[in-house]
């Protein structure tokens, strides 16, 4: 028989570590969960692998295809534990990072203190060097000025070096020459220069982005190296890992280990990414996805089948600028720890109990009480178990933490107090569903929630209800979903450049320049990739703006060579989004701001397979009744617990019920109807 071939996703998450195994010939999915090892991820990786292929009966050799979601990046920032960075800059420029832009951190509090500059003061090097954008000629850098910059920095033991000039993006050439020449001088040394990483305007945001991925190249080029050695050596795999991006396309490890700045927000993109593909192939509609675990949740926008972009974000107070996802993200996880203040009230979170030592129940030292407590108090989570078996559950331990720490400080029952914490905690991501809908002009009653995740399903009902949405669908792997995100993701990169001109009749030939320049970089990019001309896609986009304003918006334009007479229709799309941003446009001039191209290489996406339940009827899915307390019932109340592997297809039921699988646990709520359909998804009206 023909090898089918397989595809292996592998995401690692703060709590846990997610793998999926799809066969190419049919869908099927093997899948595996276990506990992460901060201290060294690719160890989880590694052993998950090995396990999962074991237990799956498949060689190492018939993986064809390994995406590979990653929190290296988002964790060295937040730990502070990136590489010793020094700087290079235009004469004058050195304080960029520390006078940032006018906007306060807090709008009430001018004392807040700033984030810790990236780069110390003095590795932050000044060079007499200018680009001047009217009339006057450029100044090149004097290249001898770096031999003792370079000695001072070889000194103070950097691993990297940014550089950084102040019209970079108008020409590159200065900076490519101060390249060339610290690579000779400081061999092995990590060294990036802004027009390679933003070839746009707004000098902090470029010199922001760029230095961060100065500081994190060496932590990404170090694990990169280690997950590859690993998979190859210990696990025999012939196919190196693809980093997913915050943008929800996969890289090269070549290419990810240049630009890692572009994997800060990698986790989540890749549950949106997969949530993404089986709303599509489902017809499931507009979503709102729901991704909770242990530390965070992140929810996400999709409106006719695409997520919404965000142009920046800010990780550790510094802004990183490219398009990406737009995530939001809260502090409120399975693992968020409940306390109460020195006034008496009830907090969820942010803080998290991790991997280790978990949620009380867990029994390896853990001792404050967290969401997950709170579930086994009320009987929704398995008072004995998780991860099929795997994980052992001390239900007593949950029950003494929430009492001691909750329940008796507050005066509540145990019950009331367990509910409490959800409640809050339902308020937290109530507010960051209406960051991403209501404050963006979206009504979330539109959408349906997508709920994945290891505690997504647990909590979806809950929230839905109080957002009144109609509907919450939970896939067949919900907490496994970001990896298998990583597989349906195209191999893509974005490219922008600024060059700021005016849209009138003349406009054409500048349009054409400007994307022919950055077209220029998208094709050496398929070049570098291996990409074939038959794989490939290429869309444009322009930043624009009326002349006065600081902000652009960006609008979509047609391939190929733009003529005078698409001019107008290009200032409609821009007038159009306007209005829908903003709700009024204006009689003025309009500014040409940043050309884009987006690259992408098609991959071949496993398919979807169909429910494979093994029981007849809901009777012969049931595997047992516990005693489960709703706010709803005022009580405990017996609930029939199903095997959600075995549910027949089509099969239909009433709340109150819970739904066991390895990766997690679907709570139906009373009154709430839940169908399931031929691709497995759990369909659960809200009412």
């Amino acid at each position: 028989m023909k090898n089918p071939g397989y595809t292996l996703g592998i995401d690692v998450g703060g709590t846990f570590t997610d793998l999926v195994l799809i066969r190419l010939s049919d869908g099927h999915a093997s899948v595996h969960k276990i506990s992460s090892t901060p201290d060294d991820p690719s160890r989880a990786v590694a052993q998950g692998t090995i396990e999962l292929l074991k237990q799956a009966g498949v060689k190492p050799a018939e993986v064809s295809y390994f995406g590979h979601g990653t929190t290296v990046a988002t964790n060295a920032l937040i730990l502070q534990r990136t590489a010793p960075t020094g700087l290079v800059t235009t004469d004058g420029f050195r304080d960029l990072l520390e006078i940032r832009r006018q906007r306060q951190p807090h709008n009430y509090n001018i004392r807040m203190p700033k984030p810790t500059p990236p780069v110390a003061r003095h590795l932050r090097r000044e060079i007499a060097e200018r680009t001047y954008l009217f009339g006057r000629d450029s100044v090149p850098p004097r290249l001898a000025d770096l031999d003792a910059i370079a000695t001072d920095f070889l000194k103070a033991k950097v691993e990297a070096v940014a550089v950084c000039f102040i019209h970079s993006y108008r020409n590159p050439e200065h900076e490519a020459a101060v390249v060339a020449r610290l690579r000779k001088l400081m061999p092995g040394i990590f060294i990036c220069a802004s027009h390679e990483v933003l070839a746009e305007f707004r000098e902090y945001e470029r010199i922001s982005t760029t230095v961060l991925n100065a500081s994190l190249g060496p932590v990404m080029s170090r694990y990169l190296a280690h997950v590859g050695e690993r998979a190859k050596n210990e696990v025999g795999l012939a196919v190196p890992p693809n980093i997913l991006q915050s943008n929800g396309g996969v890289a090269s490890p070549a290419e990810a280990s240049r630009l890692p700045v572009r994997t800060l927000a990698s986790g989540p993109a890749a549950g949106v990414t997969g949530a993404v593909h089986l709303a599509r192939e489902g017809k499931l509609g507009d979503i709102i996805t729901f991704d909770v675990g242990g530390t965070s949740t992140d929810v996400c926008l999709v409106e006719a089948g695409v997520p919404m972009v965000a142009r920046e974000r800010e990780f550790g107070g510094y802004p990183v600028r490219f398009p990406m996802i737009d995530v939001h993200s809260v502090g409120a996880g399975g693992g968020s720890i409940a306390w109460v203040d020195s006034g008496g009230f009830l907090h969820v979170g942010p803080q998290s109990a991790g991997a280790k030592p978990g949620p009380a129940c867990y029994g390896l030292g853990g001792t404050e009480p967290t969401v997950t407590d709170a579930n086994v108090v009320l009987g929704r989570l398995n008072p004995t178990h998780l991860l099929a078996g795997r994980m052992p559950i001390k239900a007593e331990l949950s029950r003494t933490a929430i009492q001691e720490k909750i329940a008796k400080p507050m005066g509540l029952s145990l019950e009331k107090a367990a509910h409490g914490i959800l409640t809050i905690l339902n308020e937290n991501m109530i507010q960051a569903i209406r960051v991403i809908s209501v404050e963006q002009g979206f009504d979330p009653r539109d959408f349906s929630l997508f709920a994945f995740g290891g505690a997504g399903p647990l909590l979806a009902s809950m929230l839905a209800r109080e957002l009144d949405m109609r509907r919450v669908i939970v896939p067949t792997g919900p907490g496994l979903l970001c990896a298998m995100g990583l597989l349906v993701a195209d191999i893509r990169t974005d490219f922008g450049l600024t060059r700021i001109s005016a849209l009138d009749p003349k406009s054409a030939d500048a349009i054409n320049a400007g994307f022919a320049d950055v077209t220029r970089q998208a094709e050496a990019w398929f070049k570098r990739e291996g990409i074939p001309p038959s794989k490939r896609a290429v869309s444009y986009a322009i930043d624009m703006r009326y002349v006065g304003q600081s902000h652009e918006l960006r609008v979509e334009v047609p391939k190929g060579r733009i003529k005078a007479s698409d001019l107008k229709t290009i200032e409609k799309l821009f007038v159009r989004e306007h209005e829908r941003v903003y709700g009024y446009a204006q009689n003025a001039k309009v500014q040409l701001v940043t050309f884009r191209v987006t690259a992408k290489g098609r991959v071949s996406r496993p398919p979807v397979g169909d429910s494979r339940a093994t029981a007849r009827s809901l009777k012969d899915a049931e595997i047992g009744r516990r005693r489960v307390h709703f706010q709803e019932t005022g009580g405990f109340v017996d609930c029939p617990v199903y095997d959600r592997a075995r549910l027949p297809l089509n099969a239909k039921l009433k709340g109150p019920a819970i739904l066991e699988q390895m990766d997690t646990t679907t709570i139906v709520l009373p009154k709430q109807r839940l169908a399931c359909d031929r691709h497995g998804n759990l369909i659960l009206t809200v009412s």
